[in-house]
Parts: C-alpha cells; sequence; structure tokens
C-alpha cells in the first residue's frame, strides 16, 4: 500500500521524475505474490492508482546502495531489516511514522484487519515524509 500511496502524493506534487519508489518485504513468504487483495480494495476505495502485476519481492543488501531511503512500517520490519542491511552508515534506514515526530508503527492490518486505519497511518507518515524532504 505505501508504494502506491506514495507514488500517488508524488506525482499529485509534480515529482514523479524526481523519485523511484518500489516496496519490498524483509521476508520470503510472500515472494512472488500480488497485492493482498483487501490492500487493493482500500487502495480503489481511495481512488489510490496500483498495478496489478506488482509481485512481492524481498529486500536485498544491493537495496542499501539502489535507493536514497529505505523505510519501514514497524519497529520488527525495522529489526529484520538490519539483518538483511546490518549498517547503515548514511543513516538511510527509518520507521515511516518517525517523519509524523512520533516514533509509533504503521498499524498493521495482516493483523487487525484494518485496512483503512493502515491506509491513513500511511498516508500520514507519506505526506510528512514529503513535507519534511520534498
Amino acid at each position: 500500500m505505501a508504494e502506491f500511496i506514495l507514488k500517488a502524493l508524488v506525482k499529485a506534487r509534480g515529482l514523479d521524475s524526481q523519485y523511484y519508489i518500489e516496496s519490498a518485504a524483509v521476508s520470503a513468504e510472500e515472494t512472488g505474490n500480488p497485492i493482498y487483495p483487501p490492500a487493493k480494495r482500500s487502495l480503489s476505495q481511495h481512488g489510490v492508482l496500483f498495478d496489478p502485476d506488482k509481485r512481492a519481492r524481498k529486500v536485498t543488501p544491493d537495496d542499501y546502495n539502489r535507493f536514497d531511503r529505505i523505510v519501514c512500517m514497524d519497529a520488527s520490519n525495522l529489526r529484520l531489516i538490519r539483518r538483511i542491511i546490518p549498517e547503515d552508515p548514511e543513516g538511510k534506514i527509518h520507521l515511516l511514522m518517525s517523519y509524523t515526530g512520533v516514533g509509533r508503527d504503521v498499524a498493521d492490518p495482516w493483523y487487525t484487519g484494518d485496512f483503512e486505519e493502515a491506509f491513513q497511518d500511511i498516508l500520514e507518515g507519506c505526506e510528512a515524509m514529503l513535507g519534511n524532504n520534498a
């Protein structure tokens, strides 16, 4: 969801040529899977376009060099990403909600079933990140 919410915000600001945005998982369990259907519904309900052919992939150590910023949704993801990318000399790895001034987790709809709450958290975090760095 975060990939497509951020892409929509960047596009609305006319900044899409300045950003390359891609999502990845910290585990291999979803690798190759499409976007989870309730996530698609949430994005659609908010008018956020998404690539229906998007497939999950796992973060790799090379991603540290490929991206200027690596944003995690929660503390668990942050811990797991530090196993894949153990060093962060450039300070690229962040929690999304830290951009809002509150270092809390994005509500995880996988466990809560509340995709609207997750959508709102992600939107708030992405808007704050762009406001601080656009």
